[in-house]
Order: structure tokens, then sequence, then C-alpha cells
């Protein structure tokens, strides 16, 4: 028995996703183009609503638009390789790793100029002039 199809807007609250997302990622070719009815309103099932809750999943670990693209084909293709997802997970992994460290970075660097700054009425401010000068 087919359910009746839903409104973009029980598709996001399905999905956890807003509206203006599943457009989004019906525009970047994410989400395949739903049927419409009649009025133009857009009708999704419980496949689309199940592919936006990939999305979202995957977009709530932090993978690039292009990241879920390769991560949506792999998924529908039963065929896949394993290896092929892992090295995917593994990049980002990396990139997650690098973006971590140089946070870390900036962290202590702000951290060293706050405690240079004496915080009162006087005008002169290290933090100012580090970004003023930039790193040595």
């Amino acid at each position: 028995m087919n359910e009746a199809p839903f409104n973009i807007g029980e598709a996001a609250t399905r999905s956890g996703v807003s509206a203006k997302m599943v457009r989004h990622y019906e525009s970047l070719g994410l989400l395949p183009a739903v049927q419409r009815t009649e009025a133009g309103y857009r009708q999704y099932g419980e496949r689309e609503v199940h592919t936006l809750r990939f999305i979202r999943r995957a977009r709530d670990l932090g993978f690039s638009m292009a990241e879920i693209a390769d991560l949506l084909k792999l998924w529908q293709n039963r065929r896949r390789s394993s290896a092929d997802v892992r090295r995917i997970a593994q990049r980002h992994i990396a990139d997650l790793e690098q973006r971590l460290a140089e946070m870390e970075q900036m962290r202590r660097t702000l951290q060293q100029l706050v405690g240079c700054c004496a915080g009162d009425e006087r005008p002169d401010c290290p933090i100012l002039d580090e970004l003023e000068q930039g790193p040595a």
C-alpha cells in the first residue's frame, strides 16, 4: 500500500532538514527532482525523506557537499566497495585533524594576546596591535 506523498514542510519535519535546505539539496542534485502536483507543489515520499536524513547526518559529521554527493552515490550503489567509502571518511578525518590543529594554534595565540592585554582604560592594546601588524 503506497503512502500519501508529503509536501515539502512534512518532508522537512520528518527528515529534520529545513524546507529551504530541502530545496537547496534538490538544486545541488543531492536529492533528485521530485514529482509535483498540478499546482506545482513538490511531493516527497519515504525514499526522499530517508535520503534527506542521510544528508543531514553527513552534514552533522561535517562532510562537504562534494563528499556527501560521493557518499550518496556509494550509498545508492549496492555494488560499491566499502574501501571507497572508507577513503572518503579517512580524508575527512585528516581534514578535521588539520582544522583542529589550526584552531588550537589560534586559541594559543589569542590566549597569549589576552594575557598581554592590561584590559584597562588605556588605549594601548596588544590584541589590536597584532591584528594590525600580523604575525612576524
